[in-house]
């Protein structure tokens, strides 16, 4: 879960298809797509249907962190900062 927090972190008012954030994580699809259903749950996480871009394709999710999802990510961002100075010591 953590790469993937990550990794919709890094720009957290951007939509995201699942295969971008395989692609990203490097995370298996039978791992990624449970991983955000729950996160969707848990409220940390907003799923989105879009329309194709090309024609004759069908709609894809799309996926971008909640406020809930951005404060999570900030504070375990903030303690691993902390935890690496700490062992660094």
């Amino acid at each position: 879960m953590l790469k993937l927090l990550a990794a919709l972190a890094a720009e957290p008012l951007l939509w995201r298809h699942g295969y971008d954030l395989m692609k990203d994580t490097g995370l298996s699809s039978g791992t990624l797509y449970p991983l955000l259903m729950r996160m969707t749950e848990q409220g940390l996480v907003e799923a989105e249907w879009c329309e194709p871009v090309q024609r004759g394709r069908p709609p894809r999710h799309a996926y971008r962190l909640t406020a809930r999802g951005v404060a999570l990510a900030g504070s375990i961002a903030t303690e691993g900062k902390a935890a690496s100075r700490l062992s660094l010591a």
